[in-house]
This record gives C-alpha cells, structure tokens and sequence, in this order.
C-alpha cells in the first residue's frame, strides 16, 4: 500500500473516498451524564467537510460510538466521490490508540466495496506524526486478510492511502513517521502471514526459509542448524520436544550489529517456534486442533520484529533467536516421567509433554546469554491459562527486573498493545520442584502461566529479561471491524519500539 502525506485542504483533494472521524464532544462519564444527547463533531478543522453531514449530526440518527459508518455519496462542496464518516466515541478519551484501529476499520470497509485508494483526515487533537504513525499502521493491518488459499477468493485491497495533515505540518516529519510505521506495518504483516500458514505449508525447515531469506533481503546475518547442531549445543529441552517428529527442527539465529553501536547492550529476542502442536504423548483434544499451527507465532513475531529492526536501523545490536519443532507424539517421542538435560545444565522432569514450549525456550534464553545478549525477551504463545487469567484482550507480560519492566511498559504504551504484567513472586517457585530433578516442566493447573514463566525465570537467571505469554492475543477468534479474524502479529510494534528505546 503507497501511503503519502498532503496537507492540501481536504475538501480540495480528489479521491475516491475521503474518511473523517465523528467525535462525541459530551462528556458520557459519571452519573449525570451517561444519558446525555450526543454533541457529534468531525474531527477536522476543514468547515466545507464539517458543513456537508451537519444536518446528520444533529439529527439524533447517529450516536458517534466506535466504529459506526456511514457512506455519504457525492458530497456537495467536496472533490471526493464520497465521505465515510466512523465514530470514534469520546473526544476527551480519543487517543492513537484509537485511531489506530478506526484507520484499519476505514480500510475494511472500503477495500469490501471494491475501493481502492481513499485519503484520511488526521484529527488535530492528536500530534501530527502520532497520528500519521497510528493510521499507517493501522491501514497495514487492516488491509491482511488470510484466506488467500480460497479459489473463489476476492483479491481486495487498498492500494494507495494519503493522509491529510494540517497545513502547518513539519512535511519532512510526517514523511519520516510515515515511512517507518510503513516498515512496521508491513513487518507485522509479514509476521501474521508466516503465523496464517498451514503446518505442512510452513515447517520448522520452511520457516529456517523464510527467515533466512528475509534476513537476506534486509541485510541481517542469519543461520539455521539442524538437529546435530542441536546436539552439539547439548540443547536437551530443545531436543526433547524435537525428536518426536520426522520434520527436522531448526535453530533459527539472526544477528543485527549496526556499525557505531556500542558493544553493550546486547538485546536477545528469543521466540517459541511450535509449528504444530499436537500436544506430544500428553495429546490434546481434537477440538480445536487444527488452529496450533499458529503455535509458532512466538518465534514469528521475533523474525518480523528483526526484519522491523534491519530496516529502521537503531544504533543497538540484537540478537534474535527462534527455535522451531513439531510436537508430535511417536515411538520417538519423549514420555511423562522422563528427565532431560537442558543446554544450562540443569534437570527437567518432564510432567506433561504438552508443556513443550517452555522447554524450547529455555535453551533459546541461554544459547542467546551464550552469544553475548545482556538483556532479554521471549515471546510465546505459551499457556491456555493466560487466557483465563487475561482473557483475549491483554497479553500476559512478566519481568524479573523492574527498570526492565518500565522501558517495556513505556513501549507497550507507545506501540498502542494491551498487556498485562502478572507477578513472578518466589513463592510460585514451589510449584515448579521436583523430587528427582531441578525442576518439573508443569506446575499444575493453578497459577498456570505464572508457573510457565516461574521455569523460563529459572533459565534467564539474573539477567535483565521480559516474558510475553501471547496465547490469548496472537489469533483473533472473532473477525472486528479493524482487524481480520486470524493472526494479530501482537507483539512486534511494542518489541520494535523497546529495540529503538535502548539506542535512544
């Protein structure tokens, strides 16, 4: 999608849909007035745009909350051949994040009509790069769709998007902000893609593929082992999952070391590669299966974030690391009760063969300690519990280190990504003994994510590190007005915006 930045009057610009925002001017908050009439406004400061749906506004037809379209057809006074009007709710709690999604409603509304190039008004009230950023990315991400293996499939999409900014607007800036939400739009895209392929179309040996042509492409070192190197390495929970299968796995490492970046920090992005999970011995129902090929949405995210990264150039070096295998159950295949070496050297009892992604990781964490990383994260689509703690709104965030904790929170916050920092208290540490090993790989049922991340915490040790349990975010259930059912691509813009927090 071609995206450029105007600051011609909207109501001058020719195109086939221009798109403003109706904002409600009341306060809906407290007692007296949650029943309140709306006071509907656009959000631009353009009176011949304002002028055409007055009448609308103020007829009592519309209630401005998120998400409510209208189409209006050869607006009089305007160039555009149409005007979509979408609510955005209060303009007191109306924020990037917000905008953000009504972009990405903008362009599934428009796209499903046959439309292919509309331009959006920036609304004043939010600053003038924010806004371009939040509506770039959001367009990206509402221009996906995954059903790409349909034979009836209808090629929809937009293929040029310009936004309107105020005419006292720094151009130069904007087109900056533009260009690097471009990057990470279209990186989160590339990750929700991989995340969308079906486990014989995306094997841990295809994904090796994918990430090594990309790195290619972008400028990253990146090398891929197979399983003798797994070996050599001593990666005992690593093989452990892996050997069940008759796909090879794959040690995917992709390294960034921008020329002028200091020596330290060196940050290591460390992802859960599960390209279908069948749960192993420990098997899972049947119900529902077919959706764990998007277990390795983990190690996707890590990849497109170091595609983000090679592109947008930071001054920081970053490490990223995805370990990808299929969970099969075999002749082969590990069993409850069994005990495995993990490459740190400690001893894992294995309660529950379903619990795999947790092993996997905890050779990726220290293999990525090993090469020189000072600071890490793993993301993971890591436990059903995290959903039943957080639901499918918030992603669970845990952190050993409270400074580690407050730069992510800030990025989160800038990334415009719900997550949720849940406790990794020492006394969850019980829950994760063995009486024959250092630790079982299952702590049992309640508390579940906390104890998946209480046995990852046993592998980071005291470095600086961040978990992202993504189990409840990385697939949307249900299709929304600005996003796609199928994967999200969570994650990426909050990893990319911490990447770029540490090269200041």
């Amino acid at each position: 999608m071609k995206t450029t930045i105007s600051l011609t009057t909207p109501a001058q610009l020719e195109t086939e849909s221009l798109v403003a925002i109706v904002l409600n001017q009341a306060d809906p908050t407290g007692e007296k007035n949650k029943d309140a009439k709306p006071q509907l406004k656009l959000a631009t400061s353009d009176t011949a745009v304002q002028s055409v749906p007055a009448d609308l506004l103020v007829s009592g037809e519309l209630t401005g909350k998120p998400f409510e379209m209208n189409l209006l057809h050869k607006p009089a006074g305007l160039k555009a051949k149409r005007l979509l009007l979408i609510g955005g709710g209060s303009a007191k709690k109306f924020t990037s994040y917000e905008l953000r999604r009504i972009a990405g409603a903008a362009v599934r509304t428009l796209k499903s009509r046959g439309i292919r190039s509309f331009a959006f008004i920036a609304p004043p009230n939010i600053p003038a790069a924010e806004a371009v950023r939040a509506i770039v990315e959001g367009a990206l991400v509402g221009n996906f769709d995954p059903d790409y293996y349909r034979s009836d499939r209808k090629d929809q999409k937009i293929d040029a998007l310009t936004i309107l900014a105020s005419g006292n607007s720094d151009h130069a800036a904007l087109d900056k902000a533009a260009h690097e939400a471009q990057v990470v739009g279209e990186s989160q895209n590339f990750t929700r893609d991989l995340v969308n392929e079906p486990s014989n179309r995306m094997t841990p040996t295809i994904l090796g593929d994918r990430a090594k042509k990309m790195c290619e492409e972008v400028g990253l070192k990146c090398e891929v082992y197979g399983a003798d190197k797994i070996k050599e390495l001593k990666m005992g929970a690593f093989w452990s999952v892996a050997q069940g299968s008759d796909e090879p796995p794959a040690l995917i490492v992709m390294k960034y070391e921008p020329a002028g970046a200091p020596e330290k920090p060196v940050l290591g992005l460390v992802g859960k590669g599960i390209t279908f999970d069948t749960g192993g011995i420990s098997i899972k129902p049947a119900d529902g299966m077919e959706k764990m090929k998007y277990d390795m949405a983990g190690g996707a995210t890590m990849i497109g974030a170091m595609r983000a990264i090679a592109l947008l150039k930071p001054k920081v070096k970053v490490i990223g690391i995805v370990c990808a295998t299929e969970n099969m159950p075999s002749g082969k295949a590990q069993k409850p009760g069994d005990v495995q070496i993990a490459m740190s050297g400690k001893s894992i009892e294995i309660i529950n063969t379903d619990a795999e992604g947790r092993l996997v990781l905890a050779d990726g964490l220290h293999y990525a300690k090993q090469l020189g990383a000072t600071h890490l994260v793993d993301a993971a689509t890591l436990t059903g519990a995290v959903v039943i703690a957080l639901g499918f709104a918030n992603a669970g965030l845990f952190a050993n280190d409270d400074d580690m904790y407050e730069r992510f929170h800030k990025a989160n916050a800038e990334a415009g990504e719900k997550m949720w920092r849940l406790p990794i208290d020492d006394e969850y540490k019980d829950n994760i003994k063995s009486t024959i090993a250092d630790m079982v790989n299952s702590g049992g049922r309640w508390g579940g994510a906390i104890n998946a991340a209480m046995f990852l915490k046993e592998f980071a040790e005291d470095t600086p590190w961040i978990h992202l349990d993504i189990a409840g975010t990385a697939w949307m259930e249900d299709q929304k007005p600005w996003i796609a059912k199928g994967p999200s691509g969570i994650a990426l813009r909050s990893l990319v915006e911490f990447v770029k927090g540490f090269a200041g």
